[in-house]
């Protein structure tokens, strides 16, 4: 398990998240039905979806930080995703890039 997953899930298990009580509950429900081998999920709610014609930009705000992602259209309407629901953002990469600032 990763640091980040570590560190997320042991504080959604422990209920130190700092979400809502609502929120806090779908994020365990969400983290106990995922059957990925992607390790790296960051819970937080969605600030903002904008649906083209073929894919959907989905912001997440994860703490004070904000996470991108773009999906097909489909992929959003299927999962019915509104402003303000909680999700968690699932990383699977084999390459992260670092600059330096």
């Amino acid at each position: 398990m990763s640091g980040v997953n570590a560190q997320m899930t042991g504080e959604i298990a422990g209920g130190r998240t700092g979400l809502p009580a609502r929120q806090e509950a779908a994020a365990r429900d969400i983290i106990a039905r995922m059957r990925l081998s992607a390790r790296n999920r960051l819970v937080g709610t969605i600030t903002e979806i904008k649906l083209g014609d073929i894919m959907a930009h989905v912001t997440i705000k994860v703490g004070e930080h904000l996470i991108e992602s773009v999906i097909t259209r489909r992929s959003a309407e299927e999962m019915s995703l509104h402003l303000g629901d909680t999700v968690a953002a699932v990383i699977k990469s084999t390459e992260v890039m670092v600059e330096k600032a």
